[in-house]
């Protein structure tokens, strides 16, 4: 019983790190050029925000359960490069910033509600969010060094975030009830909050 409650408490202990630790917030628009696949696939590892956005859409969809275990985490990348080609083509989307970190206190708030709407209102609500994430890293590829690659590890490491959060949400999904899933809810909410303040 002991050694399953550390565990729990691991990824609790993980995000509440990361929440206090905003030198990980990376500027969404890069300065200079960046490098390639490398790059890509750093940005979403180091920017607090858009980490914690992947790993809560794994996590909702694990929470719901069903066929949102994979529609959600994938239906989010799909939007999402939607949302990078309107920034590539220099489309104005203004609130860009206030929407990814509303993004986080949508998502926070249905995790830690433990909210199961139909599908189709959760991938409503999460392209939505996508469109605004998507945006921000397409007004970032002009810039890069090989915007092509960038993209690839970009997409790919936001596949592994939506894996972890769907790892976590299953591993938690039954010790307590569920109260370790939705309380990692409230704490991304409350990152969000920071975000949404710092806008």
């Amino acid at each position: 019983m002991r050694a399953s409650l550390r565990l729990s408490a691991l990824p609790l202990a993980f995000l509440a790190s990361v929440l206090v630790a905003p030198g990980l917030a990376e500027a969404h628009i890069l300065q200079g050029a960046a490098g390639g696949f490398g790059s890509g696939f750093e940005h979403p590892l180091t920017g607090a925000d858009h980490f914690l956005a992947m790993f809560a859409v794994g996590l909702w969809g694990a929470q719901m359960g069903g066929r949102s275990v994979w529609t959600l985490p994938v239906t989010f990348p799909l939007i999402m490069v939607l949302g990078g080609v309107l920034g590539i083509s220099g489309f104005l989307l203004p609130g860009i910033e206030i929407g990814i970190a509303l993004s986080l206190v949508g998502l926070g708030l249905a995790v830690a509600c433990a909210w199961k709407p139909p599908e189709w209102t959760a991938l409503a609500l999460i392209s939505v969010f996508a469109i605004c994430h998507g945006y921000a890293h397409g007004a970032e590829l002009p810039s890069a060094a090989d915007p092509a690659d960038y993209a690839i590890g970009f997409v790919l490491a936001t596949g592994l975030i939506h894996l972890l959060g769907i790892g976590v949400g299953l591993a938690l999904h039954r010790p307590f009830h569920g109260r370790i899933a939705r309380a990692l809810g409230f704490l991304i909410t409350l990152g969000g909050g920071y975000f949404l303040a710092s806008a």
